[in-house]
């Protein structure tokens, strides 16, 4: 199949409350990026992508404004949009495969960074692959098990019937605030570590500053029972987007932990250390995920023969084709997966579901897991869930914590071929 047009927009989605992790802080709009493709027969299908630039890529971050960060971003999805047009594909991934190169290398110039990482380039393709996995399935008259590649396939055959919604816990959520996500049902809280409390980039405060965190978010929740953990208590899961810088830091956390009985509860500590800091983490404690530092299948296979025992994977983030390749690998090597959020909208989280849906749950819980926060951060998040094709189906919004997946939502892959009128609204 070939591709004849291939369009860009964006719109800008406002938030509700401030979003804070890595040790910033913003309330900004976010761009969420809008490509519709069509075939040469003239099927179109049209993929969204939400612009997460200081979580792929601080550098960018820091060295222009949140909007001209957001910016940049944009053009390389516009390059890549002129780059498709025309381009024939057997497979949807062989797109990306194609252009990604030309693409990271246009980057570079924009950006002025010769290192640009590649997760921001992957950020840029996610709309445009997305929808080239969409018009695929629509040509070849697939669902969503239709387009699993085989090395993937294995790793994708479970029919998890409910899915725990996790919600985000950053620095600026309040106790209050947590037990009414906890109160709602949610039970696996996504726990931002790794703050800036006075702006100085001092790690001791960072390291007393969790530490406190830890101990009155544990004091709140120790005696919460949960229903889906072995242990039979509520699960921490600790994100540190890279702010600790060393071995001897981050154990000094844990033991901390310990010693307020917390380490025994937490599920998930994901990406605690800077990228190129090469630490084995397999004498630690806990289980260690991965999440930006495995941009590829090729990084998932270092991240693991690192002692990392957990992928977070981001279909949302780093496009389908590539999360299709990271499973594989991960599932060969018997480390488990979950799906990890970026603040995506409605729409990006059935994406998400799909992928999350067919995974196996995490060891010592019962049920799959799907991060999504944005209920908790955008102002119109309520439009965007009754724009879905299946607004009121049992699987879009969360009951008692869980997203229920009938056989609905596996006979219509979750209604992500269906069409958004949010979105096709912006051509």
């Amino acid at each position: 199949m070939r591709i004849v047009k291939a369009e860009l927009e964006f719109i800008e989605e406002p938030l509700k409350a401030v979003f804070a992790f890595k040790g910033k802080y913003s309330a900004k709009p976010m761009w969420n990026t809008v490509v519709r493709l069509t075939s040469d027969s003239g099927v179109t299908a049209t993929g969204v992508a939400n612009e997460g630039i200081l979580w792929s890529d601080p550098a960018v971050y820091n060295k222009f404004s949140v909007s001209g960060g957001s910016a940049v971003m944009y053009l390389l999805t516009d390059y890549a949009c002129q780059l498709a047009r025309g381009f024939s594909f057997d497979r949807p991934d062989e797109l990306l495969r194609a252009l990604f190169p030309r693409v990271m290398e246009y980057g570079r110039a924009v950006s002025g960074l010769p290192e640009l990482r590649t997760t921001f380039v992957l950020g840029a393709f996610v709309a445009l692959d997305t929808a080239a996995w969409l018009l695929y399935a629509k040509e070849k008259g697939l669902t969503f098990d239709g387009l699993i590649p085989e090395a993937a396939r294995p790793y994708l055959q479970t029919r998890n019937t409910a899915l725990a919604a996790i919600p985000l816990i950053t620095y600026t959520v309040s106790m209050r605030d947590m037990l009414r996500e906890v109160d709602a049902g949610r039970f696996f809280l996504k726990i931002k570590i790794g703050s800036d409390p006075e702006h100085d980039g001092d790690p001791e405060k960072m390291l007393a500053w969790d530490c406190a965190r830890l101990t009155d978010i544990h004091n709140a929740l120790r005696d919460v029972p949960c229903a889906h953990a072995e242990n039979g208590h509520i699960p921490y899961y600790l994100d540190a987007n890279g702010r600790y810088d060393s071995k001897d830091r981050l154990l000094r956390l844990l033991d901390h932990a310990d010693r307020i009985g917390m380490l025994p509860r937490i599920a998930i500590l994901e990406e605690p250390f800077p990228e190129r800091a090469p630490i084995d983490v397999s004498d630690l404690p806990v289980r260690l995920a991965a999440d930006e530092s495995a941009h590829s299948d090729a990084d998932v296979r270092a991240r693991i023969d690192m002692g990392y025992r957990a992928i977070a994977l981001k279909p949302i983030a780093k496009t389908m084709s590539m999360t299709f390749d990271m499973l594989a690998v991960a599932g060969k090597a018997g480390v488990p997966c979950f799906c990890a959020d970026l603040t995506v909208c409605a729409a990006q989280v059935d994406i998400n579901k799909n992928f999350a849906a067919r995974i196996a749950p995490l060891p010592g819980l019962s049920v799959g897991l799907l991060e999504s926060n944005g209920h908790q951060y955008y102002r119109n998040w309520d439009k965007m869930v009754e724009s879905l094709p299946y607004a009121g189906a049992s699987w879009i919004t969360p009951e008692r914590g869980l997203y229920r997946l009938d056989d609905g939502f596996y006979a219509h892959s979750g209604g992500i071929f269906e069409t958004n009128p949010m979105y096709e609204g912006v051509f």
